[in-house]
């Protein structure tokens, strides 16, 4: 599983590949937003630019989804490696840092620190589930589940 690192909380949280960014972080108790994105931030749709996140590593390549024609346009001045994380879907491992428009003072020594632990690369594709034989994939009714039943109808 991919594993992203959040440099600013000291985390670091696995998820599936192709799970959302924004959803992780939140699932996980991460703050992506100052009091500005708390109080009016969309949901997830990419209208606030709230969720600004960087991807500190830039070198690797594939790590998220493609940008957006809706991060093309919001983060237009903005420097290359920020996304929006309501955009983004984890493909492989990643260091993010949360709030880079805050700035942290010791930012620097935090990314060194978090690159000297290697991150897992991760899978690229959700993991298989192994049915026993016979056995009804969800959603699915057993064969025969119904056999024998008699519908009855009141009569009134």
């Amino acid at each position: 599983m991919p594993v992203i690192r959040f440099v600013r909380e000291g985390r670091d949280v696995e998820c599936y590949p192709g799970e959302n960014l924004r959803e992780v972080a939140l699932r996980e108790g991460i703050e992506l937003y100052g009091l500005k994105g708390r109080l009016g931030n969309c949901g997830g749709c990419g209208q606030c630019i709230t969720c600004f996140v960087e991807v500190v590593d830039g070198s690797v390549s594939g790590s998220l989804s493609p940008r957006t024609g809706v991060e093309e346009q919001k983060l237009r001045r903005r420097p290359e490696g920020w996304r929006l994380a309501c955009q983004a879907l984890v493909q492989e491992s990643l260091l993010v840092l949360t709030r880079p428009q805050v700035g942290l003072p010791d930012a620097e020594a935090l990314v060194a620190a978090a690159l000297l632990q290697p991150l897992p690369a991760g899978p690229t594709a959700w993991p298989a589930v192994e049915l026993a034989p016979g056995e009804p994939a969800e959603g699915e009714e057993e064969p025969g589940a119904n056999a024998g039943q008699v519908e009855t109808q009141s009569q009134g």
